[in-house]
């Protein structure tokens, strides 16, 4: 595996940047890190240690992954949540396969050309996720946030209103969750109370308020100390949040639009970011993912407690 003692670029600059790169997920079991390219509708794996990539085409856009115990993909899509099946992969991989999809539950969207946007698990394998209008020049606070349990039950909005959900995370006792609205005119993020045997968040607060930092609040990790990381989108940085809501890091990064972040490697520490490609001006970084040790540790992604 890799030492990243500084902001390393891992994908490789013959490969394909991403339009829109989201949601990060590391697999220990296969030493290799999965994420999405939004409007290409692709998961990607890249193994660190080998460099080997592929990739799986799905029949609409995906915004947000996870895994469940057997190693089944759920995923929010477009039109619902998705269990999703990625086929092996022969010799060559120059070419992207086509993996099979299984919708498990949707929502009624509130608007016309809506998708889910920002999505991942509660410490007990809920898995979170939140929809937003894809224009979002419509500025239209028609998002909302949904819980998928164990059971296959989608929930009703556990919190409505949203422009562009992101942001979720939570607490190391999964006692506080986090949430986000990257749309410029929100660049908030706030804390609940969460209820880790109801699955309910509650009392919300501001916890942090970028429009008194930089950048816009995209997607989050949570590291060992209880410390909030976010990725400031159009300001090539992400940020780290004391559990107060202080900020006590700022790390730089090569891409203007830095879009999640997540812990991984085998002793959980190591950031990896994924990015967003600007439709115009972008640089050669744009759209591609990054590893960094900031000097601290993360959890493991909790994967769906649900059978898929």
């Amino acid at each position: 595996m890799p030492i990243y003692d500084a902001v390393e670029r891992i994908t490789s600059p013959v490969s394909e940047p991403a339009g829109v790169g989201e949601s990060p997920v590391w697999r220990a079991q296969e030493s290799a890190l999965y994420w999405v390219d939004i409007p290409a509708c692709k998961i990607i794996r890249l193994h660190l240690e080998t460099s080997a990539r592929s990739e799986w085409v799905l029949p609409e856009k995906v915004a947000c992954i996870t895994f469940d115990q057997q190693g089944t993909v759920l995923a929010g899509m477009e039109t619902g949540l998705f269990a999703v099946d990625l086929p092996a992969r022969g010799k060559d991989h120059s070419e992207p396969a086509h993996a099979t999809v299984r919708r498990l539950a949707a929502p009624v969207f509130a608007a016309p050309g809506m998708r889910f946007n920002d999505g991942r698990c509660d410490r007990q394998g809920n898995f979170w996720a939140g929809t937003m209008v894809q224009d979002m020049a419509q500025a239209q606070p028609a998002g909302a946030l949904y819980r998928f349990d164990a059971q296959g039950d989608l929930s009703a909005p556990a919190i409505d209103g949203l422009i562009v959900q992101n942001g979720l995370s939570w607490s190391p006792d999964g006692r506080t969750m986090y949430l986000s609205d990257s749309h410029p005119s929100r660049r908030l993020i706030w804390a609940f109370d969460y209820d880790i045997e109801t699955g309910e968040p509650s009392r919300r607060r501001v916890f942090a308020d970028l429009n008194h930092f930089v950048g816009r609040p995209d997607g989050a990790a949570v590291d060992a100390d209880g410390c909030y990381w976010i990725c400031a989108n159009d300001a090539a940085r992400v940020l780290r949040f004391t559990p107060d809501g202080r900020l006590d890091r700022s790390i730089e990064l090569p891409a203007i639009k830095p879009s999640m972040c997540a812990f991984g490697g085998p002793a959980l520490d190591t950031l990896f970011i994924t990015s967003i490609r600007p439709a115009e001006g972008a640089s050669e970084h744009d759209g591609h993912v990054f590893a960094v040790r900031p000097g601290v540790r993360g959890y493991p992604e909790t994967a769906y407690a649900g059978v898929l």
